[in-house]
């Protein structure tokens, strides 16, 4: 049995810890480019029609000379782009000119609100309104008028929170010079530092049949628009106005459901309401409180078949808890979740009533703020609980920052005593170091975290602070050609956070990740090619090995045609020491043993934009003591705008003790009338479970932040006389957004 007795990688954590501040000077980022805000006169008003011919932008300087990111890094853009912004005392204007030699070549399918904008060409802006080069709104359109946003949150985990929904419009026109935008977005839908006439701010546009994606600033390949610290300035924003700052929201809805059982049917109908209400305290503090609050416009969750021996995690879907998750981010990438919302209002999946909630999300002097507090009903055998979040992230120099965390779990009002469980609290602290002028223009980030929570046993002496908590560090070095990370994390045998969610715990792990992705600028086939070793090294807290993972990247391939072909080889270890149940039914059990197994894995991936894609993957290998073979195809058809198909099929062969395949269907249709009206049909359906699911949901966006939803849902079991409906439900919810 391999084992070690210390990890050399902890010293050079420490050593980073205290060094690398020396390399983060807390100063603007020089030379970086500007643009500035035009204020309309008294008179000058913008005809909201997506033409830029208004007079007054005519004294507007533009936003110009954008630069390739790719396919060659800093060449001049193949096609002319234009941004200029104006805004008077309630609204924030663009007006974007993006013209193309060849507008018959311009592609526009999609028409959703709130999906990425992967098959047409599109242009994406950030606003950095703190301009602390960490957190950033994110937006972009098609030429169809699609409105996409989110938060943008900097780190070793780059994200985007794309269910952020921002009270904004736009209107595009297509023409014989390309296309063009013009944007209008209300300071109420912004945070923002009133007393600070300077936001960061970038653009980018995607010139989607050359694969071309041009920038204003941040062109080079280790920048790009997530990074707000690659932004350039806008500058020039003065007397904006953000009304009273507040915002209600009252909300209605019409439920109905059917549950069949042997014991005979429950049928429910029932017709409810409830209120959201936001107040903008500061122009940039938010406090907001919700009652009596309904999810049922959530979108369903994906199925996926679990082979593993641990829990999956599933995405937060409700909006109200998607609000700040930026914030709420902690030690991303490290692999520790102290905080996970789906721990509130939610029991195997399953809704439980929220009778309030109150949230203060924003910024106040360098700091991040994001307080929570919930209050959940009864439901069945379910007790009603307390939850409360508090998350501080503090800014450090130019692009660092230093966080703590802190939950709380209560259930002071359920209806016994529960003598044997105490409030339980969790409080963990986390550092972000980074810099983007490492060696001269190179990235380099440290992070390290720890976490730890009481017990939720009133008395217990089995276990210590160590024991009920998590630690690591992570260094990074995420550039091109060349990039690397090695991270280290122990989580204590006891640590399971009350709020939180821990898949595993009681181990050691070392993961040293390199990648080299050469750029082939000078061919007009291939883009580039990556090859990386990744090596996990994962062994209990008595540094006897559990897992080992080496997997060996022999080729990732992008093309000039936005084409994507990958194969990667692993060996893996695993030391089991408990009988594993695959199935989870008895059926199949994996015995104790030590496991060395050899796998390989082919992808294949074609571009986004043809009215066909394909994304196609294999996996073959060991499995345990015996063999596994998984396959699955999706498709993508998008025959006519704003119809978009997607089949997919993923079926696994296991051959262990005995043979069994688990098949895996999911198809999706997207019917997008127009940017404001839609309809989703999502078809699940795995023999495992047996279960056949559907999902409908119809969307109309009356106004921006005016939205009715018409959901319906219907589950089947397969047995053996035919599929059989188990339970099927439809709601009904309009909410109306009043601003003051």
């Amino acid at each position: 049995m391999n084992t070690i007795t210390a990890y050399p990688g902890t010293t050079l954590g420490v050593c980073f810890l205290l060094c690398l501040p020396l390399l983060l000077p807390a100063q603007d980022v020089p030379g970086r480019k500007q643009l500035e805000a035009y204020q309309l006169a008294p008179g000058e008003e913008l005809l909201f029609d997506g033409k830029v011919d208004e007079h007054f932008w005519d004294n507007v300087k533009p936003a110009a000379g954008f630069r390739q990111q790719e396919p060659n890094e800093g060449a001049a853009a193949s096609e002319r782009t234009e941004v200029r912004i104006a805004y008077d005392e309630n609204y924030l204007y663009l007006g974007v000119m993006l013209y193309d030699r060849d507008p018959s070549g311009i592609k526009a399918n999609q028409k959703r609100r709130d999906v990425r904008i992967v098959a047409d060409e599109r242009f994406t802006w950030i606003f950095d309104t703190y301009n602390d080069q960490r957190s950033a709104y994110f937006m972009e359109i098609n030429p169809n008028g699609l409105r996409t946003d989110g938060l943008i949150s900097t780190g070793q985990g780059i994200s985007i929170n794309l269910n952020w929904d921002g009270i904004w419009d736009a209107r595009t026109v297509i023409g014989d010079f390309g296309w063009s935008a013009e944007i209008k977005i209300p300071f109420r839908t912004l945070n923002f530092d009133m007393e600070s006439d300077r936001w960061g701010t970038n653009f980018m546009r995607v010139i989607r049949r050359k694969s071309e994606t041009v920038l204003w600033s941040g062109y080079r390949r280790n920048q790009g628009i997530e990074r707000p610290q690659d932004a350039g300035l806008l500058t020039g924003l003065t007397g904006m106005s953000q009304g009273l700052g507040l915002e209600v929201v009252p909300f209605g809805v019409l439920n109905g459901s059917e549950q069949r059982r042997e014991a005979g049917d429950d049928t429910k109908a029932d017709m409810d309401g409830g209120l959201d209400v936001n107040y903008s305290i500061t122009p940039s503090l938010k406090a907001s409180l919700t009652f009596n609050t309904d999810f049922a416009e959530a979108e369903v969750d994906q199925r996926q078949v679990n082979l593993t021996r641990f829990p999956l995690q599933f995405p937060e879907q409700r909006d109200f808890f998607l609000e700040g998750a930026n914030i709420y981010e902690f030690a991303p990438a490290s692999g520790v979740n102290p905080y996970f919302s789906r721990r509130i209002g939610l029991r195997d999946g399953a809704p439980v009533t929220i009778t309030y909630g109150a949230r203060l999300l924003g910024n106040a002097g360098g700091y991040n703020l994001a307080l929570l507090h919930v209050r959940t009903g009864e439901k069945d055998e379910v007790q009603p609980e307390h939850f409360s979040v508090a998350r501080v992230k503090r800014n450090i120099g130019s692009e660092s920052t230093a966080g703590l965390i802190y939950t709380r779990r209560s259930a002071r009002d359920a209806i016994d005593d529960r003598p044997a469980l105490q409030e339980q609290y969790t409080l963990g602290g986390d550092l972000e170091l980074g810099t983007s002028r490492f060696m001269g223009s190179d990235n380099l980030q440290f992070q390290a975290f720890f976490v730890f929570h009481n017990s939720p046993f009133v008395s217990d002496d089995t276990t210590g602070v160590w024991d009920r908590s998590s630690r690591g560090f992570r260094l990074n070095f995420p550039n091109q050609p060349w990039s690397a990370h090695v991270s280290y994390r122990e989580f204590g045998d006891a640590f399971d956070p009350a709020v939180g969610f821990t898949p595993r715990n009681a181990f050691r792990r070392l993961q040293p990740t390199i990648e080299y992705t050469p750029q082939f600028s000078g061919s007009d086939i291939i883009r580039q090619v990556g090859w990386g070793i990744r090596f996990e090294h994962l062994t209990d807290l008595d540094f006897d090995l559990l897992t080992q993972y080496l997997t060996f990247t022999l080729f990732d391939i992008a093309l000039v045609s936005d084409d994507q072909i990958s194969l990667s080889i692993t060996r893996n270890y695993e030391r089991l020491e408990q009988p594993f149940d695959i199935k989870r039914d008895g059926s199949v059990i994996v015995p104790v043993d030590e496991y060395v197994n050899w796998l390989a894995s082919v992808e294949m991936e074609t571009a986004s934009y043809r009215k066909i894609s394909v994304d196609a993957r294999f996996e073959g290998g060991g499995f345990w003591s015996g063999s596994q073979i998984e396959y699955g195809m999706g498709i993508t058809l998008r025959p006519l705008p704003g119809i978009e198909l997607s089949p997919e099929y993923i079926r696994t062969d296991v051959n262990v003790e005995e043979k069994f395949s688990t098949d895996l269907v999911r198809f999706e249709a997207n019917l997008d009338f127009t940017t404001s009206l839609f309809l989703t049909t999502n078809i699940q359906f795995d023999n495992l479970s047996d279960l056949l699911a559907v999902n409908n949901r119809l969307r109309w966006i009356i106004t921006p932040g005016s939205d009715l939803y018409l959901v319906y849902k219907h589950n089947w079991r397969d047995g053996r006389a035919g599929f059989r409906t188990t339970q099927r439900s439809g709601a009904l919810k309009v909410s109306y957004t009043h601003r003051f």
